[in-house]
């Protein structure tokens, strides 16, 4: 079984194929016949990314189909369904490592700022549940005089929003933590560079078994 460890060494090299167009024979293949897979699935990685059409999670780590474990929501937010979906995957496939991964200009966490600013969009009920779920995450950033606009300010919000899920994922279920505390599960946040196609992982996690 690969290790969280060497999962993630798989998703940097992927993403280094990724960025220098250089692409997997194994994985162009994967995509291209996926039907080898119809007795099971053994991804290596869960990742929780968000819906932004920008950010296609199998391609930027150059995967095919089977490798990842892929779940969406606008701000990578881990709500109930999305760790749900976590715990499932975990549980049932022993993938042993999860990746949080947000992105640059990412609307949630912008539409997030727009309302700490005073200035809320005019959002559906739904959206609003996004919005509320961002928000504890980037607020502690915000001082008084902050510039809303300020492209660094919307990168730390980025960050802090990835964080947050992290920290959610890792103390808000209890199947999870189990897992971490176990040695079998890591759990690490992730940007992705719509600009560049980089993905950058924010630290440097422990080995799992």
């Amino acid at each position: 079984m690969t290790s969280a460890q060497e999962a993630l060494e798989l998703l940097r090299a992927g993403n280094r194929r990724f960025v220098n167009g250089e692409l997997d024979d194994v994985a162009a293949a994967d995509r291209a016949y996926p039907g080898r897979l119809s007795d099971g699935q053994h991804p290596l990685a869960v990742v929780l990314a968000c819906s932004d059409s920008r950010v296609p999670v199998e391609l930027v780590f150059d995967q095919g189909f089977g490798s990842l474990f892929v779940i969406r929501v606008a701000g990578n937010v881990s709500g109930p369904t999305p760790i749900g979906s976590i715990e499932y995957a975990v549980q049932q496939f022993g993938t042993p490592l999860v990746v949080v991964l947000g992105h640059s200009q990412c609307g949630a966490v912008m539409a997030t700022l727009e309302e700490l600013a005073g200035e809320p969009a005019k959002v559906s009920p739904g959206l609003r549940a996004i919005v509320d779920r961002v928000r504890p995450g980037v607020e502690p950033l915000l001082g008084a005089g902050a510039d809303f606009a300020d492209p660094q300010l919307i990168e730390e919000a980025v960050r802090a929003n990835v964080l947050w899920s992290v920290e959610r994922l890792s103390l808000g279920s209890r199947v999870l933590e189990r897992l971490i505390d176990a040695g079998k599960l890591i759990v690490v946040g992730a940007r992705y560079s719509i600009e560049t196609g980089r993905v950058e992982f924010f630290e440097e996690p422990g080995d799992a078994e």
